[in-house]
């Protein structure tokens, strides 16, 4: 072999020298994936997970009634012969659920506020401010579907259902009691109310204050009540001043009487 052949070989084992060891000092993230045997190891995401929305407890189902409840005792047999109860429908409502909220807290008195979702869905604040003071939670469907007594299975359900989930949602209760809209019940109504755990309640007293028929006709309607009834009112749905005004001179004047508010 030559000299100069010598020297060429020479020069390209060192070269092959040098490239292996700028390959062992590289850093990690330059060398082939392969290298030496060893897996890439991707950098971990630090962006971090979504915190997941906890799913309400699936209820227990409750046999299917046939008529809806409408006294203080089918509720609690066990409850005082002087004991009514008092039941707020349509909220909530920005205006009028903080004003009944506040008059229920003076007068010490716990009611059972029948909650639409749709309402749910755009005040979830309000909502959780009842169920905070201790008040009852009642489903009243998604949308108040007046008509809902002539709905199919599937329709009812869905309206039932996202009215369920919305009130979950937003106050972490699991309502226990179904009110369909204006008292309108079908076998597809007690189903549903029965499949999601829930009593169908109705009311004794009702003073249709919904139709705003003057403060005076709300207040005669309601001191008619006796140990035993259910009471009806609204916080939602329209002005509802009157049946604010009603109720401030109404619940003192039955616990007066002898009468006990009592929360379903």
């Amino acid at each position: 072999m030559t000299r100069r052949r010598m020297i060429t070989l020479g020069a390209a084992s060192a070269a092959l020298l040098l490239a292996g060891d700028k390959v062992k000092g590289a850093p990690a993230a330059n060398r082939h994936p392969l290298a030496r045997g060893r897996a890439v190891i991707p950098p971990a995401n630090t962006t971090p997970s979504p915190t997941p929305t906890p799913k309400p407890p699936s209820p227990t189902p409750l046999p299917r009634r046939k008529e809806a409840i409408h006294t203080v005792h089918d509720v609690l047999p066990t409850a005082p012969p002087n004991a009514i109860s008092l039941t707020i429908d349509d909220g909530p409502h920005p205006e009028w659920t903080p004003k009944m909220l506040d008059l229920l807290a003076e007068h010490d008195v716990k009611a059972t506020f029948s909650l639409i979702g749709i309402q749910v869905k755009q005040f979830p604040q309000l909502a959780q401010r009842i169920a905070a003071a201790g008040h009852q939670i009642c489903n009243h469907t998604m949308n108040h579907p007046l008509d809902i007594a002539s709905l199919s299975s599937r329709k009812v359900d869905k309206e039932i259902t996202e009215a369920h989930e919305r009130i979950c949602d937003a106050t972490g209760v699991v309502p226990k009691f179904f009110r369909s809209p204006g008292g309108a019940w079908s076998r597809a109504v007690f189903g549903s109310a029965a499949r999601h755990g829930m009593l169908p309640i109705d009311w004794d007293i009702d003073p249709r204050d919904w139709a705003r028929p003057g403060t005076h006709r709300i207040k005669r309607s309601l001191l008619e009540a006796k140990g035993g009834d259910i009471l009806l009112c609204h916080d939602g749905g329209g002005d509802r001043s009157e049946t604010i005004k009603a109720l401030g001179q109404v619940i003192p004047k039955l616990k007066a009487r002898g009468l006990s508010f009592v929360l379903l």
